[in-house]
């Protein structure tokens, strides 16, 4: 007998809340949230008896339960006035009293205890004159419909009101804020023109900021000349005249046409705040196509920067957050799943070791840091790390190289895509080559009587003129802009997005060295992390102040690993063309990252190069005389407790490997015969072809021969393999070694089973091809490559470190 709840309208004593946001010419958009009667409409009707009824609904179950409790009644003896005195209750507390405390309109009360009325008479009249009737089911049914309709009325009636009741909030709201707009305007328009000598027309919007931290207007400007300018260049005299808060200022974009200017007032110093990297964005992928952010502008938008076809060039003394800014930067290319990330550090390579560090932590060869080692499949998030002079040389000689070959091998896939720039995907990833401190690598004080530096910095010119089109770009990090740091005016020249760091005052200069007539007043971006950015890009923008983040010391790990599954591989044409990048995580050449102690400064020393001749691979140590003329490198009687130049590379390399094997139970290596104590002629040993260095007078790498064939012995003749191997395979590419191409070859005819590195390198070393096996480990797991959980690289890995040819890989 009693109503149902969905004769209750909603409840206008709460009304759903409204938002106003500000568009940046300063109309009001005001929304709010449907209400609960907005979200039911539309879904049918209510088949569950324990959800909210609708009028209807509520009607046809208050009829039932009327019926239901004059039969039981009448069966069970019960008095008629029983069921009366419960109705007048019923419109007494729900109908008046609730209606009441929950604010409802008049006519919704009246439905409430008209129902409760209605119910609780015919249901006694029922039980009285006995419920089984014709007169009893018809007055039923006409109380029911009734009921329904008064309850639909109600039910639009009282959501007009509380549209009405929201409506009203939203024109308050909207007069408020065009009041506190309207004094902003007439404030500021008087502030021109008494500080600028100028009457604007106009104030055509008021924009504020949804952060609180300032405003924006919208000017327009006067009939006449050098309006704009007589704005432009009273910036700071304008912020000083309106008493801003240290650390806030006035700055300038362009308006909808060329008579309007915006001017961006900042009231609140968000940038003495310490703002975090956002990691819950680091889940997200990015793409160097659609722009990367860099840090947050006064009104908390995110600066985002396009760099598939610039470089850009980052300013900052110490302490001005240059190494924190890096981390926002690397970790924002990481997020990507078409860049790669080489660094250049030639101070131990510290911008990178935290990126290489749980890929570190993965392969056993570091502590693990927080008691969860990383999965077994983790990758350095930086590619290609160089902290020395030899191996910066070794990365800007593989990058040319690089260059050269995706000139020749894509040539038809940007015909087909009608374009002179090469398509950048996971498949072709961007190579992003980041140099920390700049001026280790470019300055005049360094290069002058350094071959080996000035190499580089050719090099590196080269790399930033050339290889746009190619996608490699350069992120080059320095101390100051003159040209005695940079050691060439070119690199400014080259790199249009420019990032200052003004948090100490010695850095003020290089506002005005990288934004000739800025007009940001950089005095008052002394907090940690903030400067200034611009972009002279199409897709760019003016200098403006920004806030970089802050990164926490765990923050390279937490990207590495989240970003582990979409970030690319390179491109096999362009593994092809390198010398160096297949061993650049050796133990020879990458062993000073894990070594510890005095074994690091022997790794260290092993894979350094004198700067005379950077590129030699491995670096033989020399013995000096007394009489200070050079002489035999006599390593099998040299004193090494005297510290008499360290250990030959060779068992330098068996060393870590036996140990490596030794500690984490990976296959041991082929026996080797026992070196004879004596001379260490070791510079006219034989070495494979993979490791013979390049000529000291030339760059390219020299043509390689393939191997003669053995007197009174037949060359092997290839195994049979797919068309699609032997149309690649025949003729040899010119970036294909011949090691590497007997090693296809030899992948073409292995069974199902598949085959492992150590066994591989065995089959070449025994026709003449000597290679070790992390080298042939390091070919197979760049000749794999898996897209959505499918094998579509050269190489198949099946697990337990075996590998097969994919017999349906395209021609490449």
């Amino acid at each position: 007998m009693t109503p149902g709840p969905g004769w209750a309208a909603p409840n206008s004593a709460h009304p759903t809340p409204a938002t106003t946001h500000h568009t940046e010419k300063g109309t009001t958009v005001t929304s709010r949230k449907p209400t609960e009667r907005e979200e039911r409409r539309g879904r049918g009707p209510e088949l569950d008896w324990a959800a909210p009824h609708g009028p209807f609904t509520g009607a046809l179950s208050a009829t039932t339960g009327c019926a239901a409790i004059a039969l039981a009644g009448t069966a069970a003896g019960m008095p008629w006035m029983v069921p009366a005195a419960i109705g007048a209750a019923g419109a007494l507390g729900h109908g008046i009293g609730m209606s009441l405390w929950q604010q409802m309109t008049a006519m919704t009360m009246r439905t409430r205890a008209c129902s409760w009325l209605a119910a609780g008479g015919w249901t006694s009249w029922a039980i009285a004159a006995g419920p089984l009737s014709w007169a009893a089911a018809g007055s039923l049914a006409a109380l029911g419909v009734g009921v329904g309709a008064m309850a639909t009325t109600s039910a639009v009636h009282e959501e007009a009101a509380e549209n009405e009741v929201i409506a009203e909030q939203v024109r308050l709201l909207e007069k408020e804020v065009g009041r506190e707009r309207a004094e902003i305007a007439a404030d500021w328009h008087q502030r021109i023109a008494r500080v600028c000598a100028l009457q604007i027309e106009s104030i055509v919007g008021v924009d504020l900021w949804e952060n609180g931290a300032g405003f924006s207007l919208d000017l327009q400007l006067p009939a006449g000349p050098h309006t704009r300018a007589k704005i432009v260049n009273h910036l700071k005299s304008l912020a000083i005249d309106a008493r801003l808060p240290n650390g806030c200022t006035v700055t300038y974009a362009d308006g909808a046409d060329q008579s309007r200017l915006v001017l961006k007032i900042t009231t609140r110093n968000i940038m003495g705040d310490v703002v975090s990297y956002p990691l819950h964005e680091i889940h997200q992928p990015l793409s160097i196509l659609t722009g990367i952010p860099w840090g947050l502008l006064p009104d908390s938008h995110p600066v985002i920067v396009y760099l598939r076809e610039v470089c850009a060039l980052i300013l900052g003394t110490q302490g001005s957050g240059k190494s924190t800014f890096l981390d926002s930067v690397i970790a924002g290319f990481l997020r990507t799943t078409d860049v790669l990330v080489w660094v250049i550090d030639l101070k131990d390579g510290n911008a990178g070791r935290a990126w290489t560090r749980p890929y570190l932590e993965a392969q056993g060869l570091v502590d693990v840091i927080g008691g969860v080692r990383p999965p077994s499949g983790t990758r350095p998030g930086v590619d290609w790390l160089a902290g020395t002079v030899a191996e910066a040389d070794r990365m800007l000689s593989d990058l040319l190289r690089i260059y050269g070959a995706r000139q020749r091998e894509y040539q038809e896939l940007m015909a087909r895509h009608n374009t002179t720039l090469l398509p950048v995907s996971a498949a072709i990833p961007q190579i992003e080559l980041i140099i920390d401190e700049g001026m280790q690598l470019l300055a005049i004080e360094k290069t002058q009587g350094s071959p080996a530096r000035k190499k580089l910095r050719t090099m590196l010119l080269d790399i930033m003129e050339l290889c746009r089109a190619m996608a490699i770009r350069v992120i080059l990090t320095a101390l100051d802009g003159n040209v005695a740091s940079l050691g060439d005016s070119f690199i400014r020249k080259s790199a249009p997005v420019n990032v200052a760091l003004t948090a100490a005052s010695s850095t003020l200069a290089h506002v005005d060295k990288m934004f000739p007539g800025c007009k940001v007043d950089s005095d008052q971006l002394t907090a940690r992390g903030s400067g200034v950015i611009g972009a002279a890009t199409p897709e760019g923008f003016d200098p403006t102040p920004f806030k970089g983040w802050k990164t926490t010391p765990d923050f390279a790990r937490d990207v590495v690993l989240a970003t582990n599954g979409w970030r690319p591989r390179l491109d096999i044409p362009s593994i092809a063309a390198t010398l160096h990048y297949a061993d650049r995580w050796s133990p020879e050449r990458a062993g000073w990252l894990w070594a510890k102690g005095t074994d690091a400064t022997t790794v260290r020393a092993e894979g350094t190069t004198t700067e005379a001749s950077t590129t030699a691979t491995l670096t033989r140590p020399t013995d000096t005389p007394a009489g200070g003329g050079r002489g035999l490198n006599l390593s099998a009687h040299r004193d090494r407790d005297q510290g008499g130049g360290g250990e030959d590379a060779d068992e330098l390399a068996a060393r870590l490997v036996a140990e490596i094997d030794a500690t984490y139970g990976t296959t041991e290596e082929p026996e080797r015969p026992e070196r004879p104590t004596g001379l260490n002629l070791s510079a006219h040993r034989a070495r494979p072809e993979e490791l013979r260095p390049e000529p000291a007078d030339t760059e390219e790498p020299a043509d390689t021969e393939p191997p003669t064939e053995r007197p009174g012995e037949p060359a092997p003749e290839p195994l049979a393999g797919p068309d699609w191997l032997t149309a690649w395979l025949t003729p040899a590419p010119s970036w294909l070694t011949p090691a590497r191409r007997r090693m296809y070859e030899l992948l073409a005819g292995v069974d199902e089973d598949g085959i492992s590195p150590k066994t591989m390198a065995e089959r070449l070393t025994e026709e003449g091809l000597p290679t070790v096996r992390e080298t042939v480990s390091s070919w197979f797991t760049e000749g794999v490559r898996e897209v959505d959980g499918v094998q579509c690289g050269v190489v198949v890995k099946l697990g337990r470190g075996r590998y097969i040819l994919n017999p349906g890989h395209p021609i490449l």
